[in-house]
């Protein structure tokens, strides 16, 4: 832009004329090789997710200049995003854009709320969206929607706790436990199935097991008619094929969390998926080899994420089978995984001053919850246990 001149040379905003519409400037302007954008402070502050540099706490978030006197700056760490407004129950909720209906109801909503019964969904992978116990009314909405998947929209309104989304909980709940074992399943889910009346023999009692390995060689997709004096379950003999871990299938309610875990989640193994059709769907190795022919690198992680208790440490189904577990007294200590220097925390869960299991806090921001097969079962040299001969003998 041309400003006009005085005649000495100097610009009319600077010879006591009118100022020129865009020359006015704000204190001294740039420095020489500096950019005007450098030189401005941002009264508005930094937008989004920020944190204090750790390398340079006198960086500036929004410039990346330091400047004398301005210590811990703010630096941009994610995504802006814009903040919505839903209704839950009647109660007006604000989170990020992007968050799921489980998510509002974990963050900010009320106790009951965050208590919404879930067991496909797990805090350290993605949504699975199958078993469907977690539905919610949504205004608008024909039918109930998953909060674990459903995105929050801006005015959306939901509610928790309606008598059609009781009843729909409490029939997925019903119909899981009349077909399969859930008397080891986790306590919050023993307590959500206290809470909501469910009642599975109400649908006769079970159906006599399947033999080893029948339901495996199941034509998929075609199905005996059921003869209505008995409930149809998956029961059948647990799998023990390997010295760390067991497969008891009789407790499985196809969450898919195992497969995802050891799928794209977690470890892409995929040693392990679901196979089979309807009432007959399970989950499988690839060709239905056994475990110790597949892909598997005994990470685990499968176990880690069961909700049901299908997937176990053979340390533990030991224990339960001689009547040997006691869930009340044990107790969990905290410690580094000594075996390389990832740093991965462990969770060492103790009973009776034996080492029983070993998991991993969901939110540990090197493992998200999983480990390898050293840092899961690799705890037996610091047992300082006697042999199993000598205790063998000694009993």
């Amino acid at each position: 832009m041309i400003t006009n001149k005085s005649a000495d040379g100097a610009s009319e905003a600077s010879a006591g004329g009118p100022p020129v519409p865009g020359t006015d400037t704000v204190g001294d302007g740039p420095r020489t090789g500096e950019h005007a954008g450098e030189s401005r402070e941002s009264s508005a502050g930094a937008v989004g997710p920020t944190a204090v540099d750790p390398v340079d706490p006198d960086r500036s978030g929004v410039t990346g200049v330091a400047r004398a006197g301005q210590g811990g700056a703010p630096v941009l760490l994610g995504q802006i995003r814009r903040i919505l407004t839903l209704t839950v129950d009647d109660r007006a909720v604000r989170v990020p854009e992007g968050a799921t209906i489980l998510d509002a109801l974990h963050s900010e909503g009320t106790a009951e709320q965050a208590d919404t019964p879930t067991l496909c969904w797990a805090p350290n992978m993605n949504p699975i969206n199958a078993c469907r116990v977690c539905v919610v009314e949504v205004e608008g909405s024909r039918v109930l929607v998953p909060s674990c998947a459903r995105k929050v929209e801006d005015a959306m309104v939901v509610r928790t706790d309606t008598e059609k989304v009781r009843h729909s909980r409490r029939m997925v709940l019903e119909l899981l436990a009349s077909s399969t074992d859930m008397s080891q399943a986790s306590a919050e889910v023993q307590r959500w199935m206290t809470d909501y009346g469910v009642d599975p023999g109400r649908y006769g009692p079970p159906a006599p097991p399947a033999a080893a390995g029948e339901r495996d060689a199941r034509h998929a997709g075609h199905h005996h008619a059921p003869d209505g004096t008995t409930a149809a379950t998956v029961a059948q003999p647990v799998k023990i094929d390997n010295d760390l871990y067991v497969r008891d299938y009789a407790r499985c309610i196809l969450c898919y969390k195992c497969v995802k875990a050891c799928g794209t989640d977690a470890q892409f193994t995929f040693a392990i998926t679901a196979a089979g059709r309807g009432f007959d769907a399970r989950i499988a190795t690839e060709f239905d080899n056994e475990l110790t022919d597949s892909a598997c690198v005994y990470c685990g992680n499968c176990i880690g994420v069961c909700p049901t208790g299908a997937l176990k440490s053979v340390r533990e189904h030991d224990l339960r089978e001689d009547g040997e577990w006691d869930a009340e007294s044990e107790t969990v200590a905290t410690t580094i995984c000594s075996f390389c220097g990832v740093g991965c925390n462990l969770e060492l869960h103790v009973q009776h001053g034996s080492i029983v299991n070993v998991t991993s806090p969901a939110d540990h921001s090197v493992t998200h919850g999983h480990l390898c097969i050293k840092g899961r079962f690799g705890f037996q040299h610091v047992q300082n246990l006697p042999p199993e001969n000598a205790r063998s003998e000694k009993a």
